[in-house]
């Protein structure tokens, strides 16, 4: 009896390793299968980022050409003010030459028609008050005086006839000026006039291109809102499984230890540094590098060059070390205790799935593959499946 016990526990232990590789195998193809799927929409979710940061750029740039035909509008009418500022002034001092030139002309008009009085007066009798004057002359000497001063006073007459008429052409001359420059004037403010018309057709059409294009970047932005929130249900669904695999792993690692080969376990949630490099993006929300809304960073970014060797952060056991979607060249270890580590953008993977690997031990190098703006690490740390931040846990 105690024989056929002994055979049969040697046939269970014969068995179950296969049992276990099979439903190891069937986990991994689920792995790879949902992997396959969140990789497809992370390629949709970033061609759809790359779309709205397109539609964003194209609102900003139609706003900015809104703002500056406003901007036009807004100088075309100050000084269409201008304008109508300096025409009133004109006008003032087209009204104040006139006035001017009426007086003078009515004093023209005085002057000539006294000197026709007087030139008829000499015509018809003979210049006698001139004569008389000179003739009641009591000496040769007072005649000469008298002479002297009537030619000075007909000289001052005709000076005064010669200086009216000069003030008058001279005031007929500025307001000629002046109405040439009301004229020129008048027809800026037309023009200007036009031009804020035109202006003003313009800002409504680009406001309509703004309206259009904004209503296009919230589409798209709602898209992007949809795809990201299935992107983390692929992603949840993953993380499930690769917990399901985590646990399967250290179920066989206890079982080893039991047989007395297990290594010692890493799940301590100490991390050494993956690569020497300085940190370009934290763990957290931050800007999208590629645009559009911002993004939760997962991991942390180390800057390093490509080809630097990316060692691993704990001991653990290879889950992932393949082509991840963004993440690219991707590895992801099993490190115990819950606890995972995934190293993003590599040039190169050393290790393959199932591989156990020592902390300090090189897995891969740096590089710039999948959704990257450089060389660097993106180097994430899970705990059950969910990610934290790193970088209080690197020692």
């Amino acid at each position: 009896m105690k024989f056929a016990r002994f055979v049969a526990a040697l046939l269970i232990l014969s068995l179950a390793p296969s049992a276990m590789t099979l439903r190891a195998e069937t986990l991994q193809q689920r792995i790879q299968a949902e992997r396959r799927k969140s990789e497809a929409i992370q390629a949709r979710l970033h061609q759809k980022k790359a779309e709205l940061g397109a539609a964003t750029v194209k609102v900003q740039g139609l706003q900015a050409q809104l703002d500056e035909t406003n901007r036009a509008i807004s100088s075309v009418r100050a000084h269409i003010g201008t304008l109508d500022a300096q025409q009133r002034g004109l006008e003032r001092r087209i009204s104040w030459n006139t006035v001017q030139l009426r007086a003078a002309q009515r004093s023209l008009q005085l002057h000539d028609d006294a000197l026709k009085r007087r030139l008829v007066d000499i015509y018809e009798n003979g210049d006698l008050s001139y004569v008389a004057v000179l003739l009641s002359a009591h000496s040769f000497t007072e005649f000469v005086e008298r002479w002297e001063d009537l030619r000075l006073l007909i000289d001052a007459n005709e000076k005064a006839v010669r200086e009216r008429k000069a003030a008058e052409g001279r005031v007929l001359n500025v307001e000629r000026d002046l109405e040439r420059t009301q004229v020129a004037l008048q027809q800026e403010s037309q023009a200007q006039t036009r031009a804020e018309n035109q202006l003003a057709t313009l800002a409504d059409e680009r406001s309509n291109l703004v309206a259009l294009a904004d209503q296009q970047r919230r589409h798209v932005a709602a898209q992007v809102a949809e795809m990201e929130d299935l992107s983390a249900s692929e992603e949840a669904q993953l993380e499930r499984l690769i917990q399901e695999r985590q646990r399967e792993i250290e179920a066989q690692q206890k079982a080893a230890g039991i047989a007395g080969t297990a290594e010692p376990s890493a799940g301590t949630g100490s991390f050494a540094w993956p690569v020497s490099g300085t940190i370009t993006s934290p763990f957290g929300w931050r800007s999208n590098p590629f645009g559009g809304s911002p993004e939760f960073h997962q991991g942390l970014d180390i800057a390093a060059p490509t080809g630097t060797t990316v060692t691993a952060a704990a001991t653990g056991t290879v889950l992932l070390a393949q082509w991840y979607g963004g993440y690219g060249n991707y590895i992801l270890l099993d490190n115990g205790g819950g606890f995972s580590t995934g190293y993003g953008h590599l040039s190169a993977i050393y290790v393959s799935v199932g591989q156990h690997v020592q902390r300090g031990q090189a897995i891969g190098a740096v590089g710039s593959t999948g959704q990257s703006t450089g060389p660097h690490l993106h180097f994430e740390v899970r705990f059950h499946g969910k990610p934290v931040d790193p970088a209080p846990r690197l020692h």
